[in-house]
């Protein structure tokens, strides 16, 4: 590495680094250097605090594979009865963390006697220190999962087993994840609220109450006023609602082991939080894919809402039939509904300035729905792994908005890694005479570069099914501009002269874009990842212009009739 390199990779590690917390920073520094050990285990019977049960059956698990196979991200692996590899190095390290969660212990396909021998194998085969099984999130996930699995089916449980529970909760207390906080830190919190209920003593006291202290201050910070996540990530947004929803289910069944006004205060911004996912959610049920999000991780939106109607009587209000527009400010997300058509547009900050891990360049991105069925997509996420899948689906150009001069909105780097990060200016959606609805958006990704340059973006939905996009680029010099449009597979191109109809697979034209203002158009391939570990190609349909600013760039969505 030369000099230069040395001192631009120096230069992007503190222009990340400078947005951390400074307690993240220490942390980091003393988690490194002091390793905390797990306590040894004593001979002595754990007691378990009395009566404690859940006020209904949590969400299952979704299928994860067969008695000799784990099926987790889309990949599974064999193994022979007795003989599971716990390490499975060949496998990317999500899916090793899937391993140890121990989600299927909650898998309604597997058999109690299936998940007595999981239990027992693991805790054979992962003494403390073990890589992956023994970091804190996946201890946290896995106390819990211990924990639902040990209240439904009391019968099964032996002391060996509490035995290791305890000492897992005793050494993630020591443990806690500090140094990156958000949805880890929320795990912790969670992970020591079910230990400290399920066990009694002094340690579970002091478990249960940092629990409690943990979530109640990550539910303020969190969860925005308007109900989303933080962290911008619809798919994490409904990860950390099922979290709450979880600790609903054991606070509300077991009155007097946390007071009403906490029970109340959790309700209202599940409540909320639930509102949100609502007012998000695609005609087709599900999440848009913004961020790091995808589909079948977190459970389906209509799972979660029956959920919570379990746990708390919450009812899903209806979806419009009519015209609609939902601004969801805080969050950044703006939504233009229609009977089965929706466009919901993203601009919004990548995420918590400590910690946008989870950040894709997708200002001013958006997907589209017309007559419930998804055409204009976002790329998704195939994995968390270093490579070229990744790099793509965080990428700007992986998102239906413009790069310039073919630079990041949002510098991003490594698999979870920003340094410079764009910032909206202002965006508002309002409502026009005739049914027109128009939206506006900036956001200032782009002034680091030469001339300091500025995107400005425009839509106008007319009430009967056109949406027209204009995008305004400012500054000075001359740039090259391209603006990408991402198509659902199911769906093909045709271009005739500056026109593209967007085709079903039956040949039928249902869309006609054209464009508005001068450019050329082309449509290249692209890749979709609409659940991790799952690719499709896709058509990308591609506008780009060159010129001294300001430029301008844009088209025309229609239906056909």
């Amino acid at each position: 590495m030369n000099n230069r390199s040395a001192t631009n990779r120096l230069c992007l590690y503190l222009r990340t680094a400078s947005h951390l917390k400074p307690t993240q920073v220490a942390f980091q520094i003393l988690r490194r250097v002091f390793l905390s050990r797990p306590p040894q285990l004593g001979n002595d019977a754990i007691p378990l605090r009395n009566g404690m049960h859940l006020l209904c059956e949590p969400i299952p698990s979704k299928f994860s594979g067969s008695d000799t196979a784990f099926l987790f991200l889309n990949a599974t692996k064999a193994f022979c009865a007795g003989g599971i590899d716990w390490k499975s190095a060949e496998m990317p390290k999500l899916w090793r963390y899937n391993l140890h969660y121990c989600d299927y212990l909650l898998d309604t396909d597997r058999s109690l006697q299936s998940k007595r021998q999981l239990i027992s194998h693991w805790i054979t085969h992962n003494p403390p220190g073990t890589a992956d099984a023994w970091e804190p999130y996946t201890v946290s996930l896995r106390i819990v999962n211990w924990v639902k699995l040990f209240l439904q089916e009391p019968e099964i449980v032996v002391p060996e087993w509490l035995n290791v529970l305890y000492q897992q909760a005793a050494w993630l207390e020591k443990n806690i994840e500090y140094h990156i906080l958000a949805n880890h830190y929320l795990k912790n919190g969670k992970a020591l609220f079910f230990a400290g209920s399920f066990f009694a003593g002094t340690d579970a006291e002091r478990w249960l109450q940092k629990g409690l202290r943990i979530l109640i201050e990550e539910a303020d910070e969190q969860f925005l006023e308007d109900g989303g996540h933080y962290e911008r990530s619809p798919m994490y947004h409904s990860i950390c609602l099922e979290d709450y929803l979880d600790v609903l289910n054991l606070m509300t069944s077991n009155p007097g082991l946390i007071s009403q006004e906490v029970v109340d205060r959790l309700t209202e911004k599940s409540n909320t939080a639930l509102d949100f996912l609502n007012d998000v959610c695609l005609p087709d049920g599900e999440i848009p894919l913004f961020n790091d999000s995808a589909l079948g991780i977190a459970p389906a939106p209509a799972c979660i809402f029956e959920y919570a109607r379990r746990i708390t009587g919450y009812e899903r209000p209806s979806l419009p039939t009519n015209l609609t527009i939902i601004e969801k400010a805080e969050s950044g997300y703006f939504v233009i509904r229609n009977d089965g058509d929706m466009m919901i547009v993203d601009c919004g900050p990548v995420g918590p300035d400590y910690q946008p891990g989870h950040a894709h360049c997708d200002t001013l991105s958006y997907e589209l729905a017309l007559d419930g069925q998804r055409v204009v997509v976002d790329s998704g996420v195939y994995d968390y792994e270093a490579g070229a899948r990744r790099r793509y689906s965080r990428s700007t150009k992986g998102h239906n908005t413009i790069s310039v001069d073919g630079e990041e909105q949002s510098e991003i780097w490594g698999v979870f890694r920003v340094a410079r990060r764009a910032y909206p200016i202002g965006a508002t959606i309002v409502k026009l005479s005739g049914d027109r609805v128009r939206f506006e958006g900036m956001h200032d990704g782009f002034r680091r570069l030469s001339g300091k340059v500025m995107h400005k973006r425009a839509i106008e939905y007319d009430g009967r099914g056109t949406w027209t996009v204009r995008d305004e680029v400012t500054g000075t010099g001359k740039h090259d501009v391209e603006s990408a449009i991402h198509l659902h597979p199911d769906y093909s191109t045709k271009q005739v002269n500056d026109c593209i109809k967007i085709l079903k697979k039956d040949g039928k034209a249902i869309v006609r874009l054209e464009l508005v203002g001068n450019a050329l158009i082309r449509v290249e391939p692209g890749r979709y990842f609409p659940e991790f570990g799952i690719e499709h190609k896709n058509e990308v349909i591609v506008l780009s212009c060159s010129g001294t600013l300001p430029l301008e760039i844009g088209y025309r969505i229609s239906k056909e009739c």
